[in-house]
């Protein structure tokens, strides 16, 4: 991977569908350094099988009946955590005046968010990672992103 020239003031969001970072460089292109602006996690989002309890519906038309395939309540706690942080990217690019944001987060929620993610935002992106770095410190997620 080609390691990031990150300007100083740029701002990198690291998140993965529970929980999400945001993280201004103090520093400057060569010499980066991350320090934590905020910190978003949904801490109500349990697995499906801890979400429902009812077994799926059936439906039927006369005699013959079929299941109905139940709802994956995690998949949609992480769309709806998708669209929260991009609201907060787009408040933070709005108030901060960002000039560059470079984003990683694991496929999906990379996906997720390119969905909601305002245009005003996208036009700021200097960079996507297809990675999950939410488990790591900020000091090796500068040291993984910048070198």
């Amino acid at each position: 991977m080609t390691k990031l020239a990150l300007p100083h003031d740029a701002y990198v969001f690291v998140g993965d569908g529970r929980k999400a970072l945001f993280l201004r460089n103090e520093g400057d292109e060569k010499f980066a350094n991350f320090v934590t602006e905020q910190v978003m996690a949904d801490a109500e989002n349990p697995a499906t099988r801890d979400q429902g309890s009812d077994r799926p519906g059936r439906v039927g038309v006369g005699a013959a009946r079929s299941a109905v395939e139940s709802a994956d309540w995690h998949d949609i706690e992480e769309h709806k955590f998708a669209q929260q942080a991009a609201a907060a990217l787009e408040r933070l690019v709005r108030e901060r005046g960002v000039r560059a944001l470079a984003i990683a987060a694991p496929a999906r929620t990379l996906a997720e968010l390119r969905k909601a993610l305002h245009d005003e935002v996208k036009t700021h992106i200097v960079a996507e990672i297809d990675k999950d770095l939410t488990k790591m410190p900020v000091w090796d997620i500068e040291k993984h992103l910048i070198g």
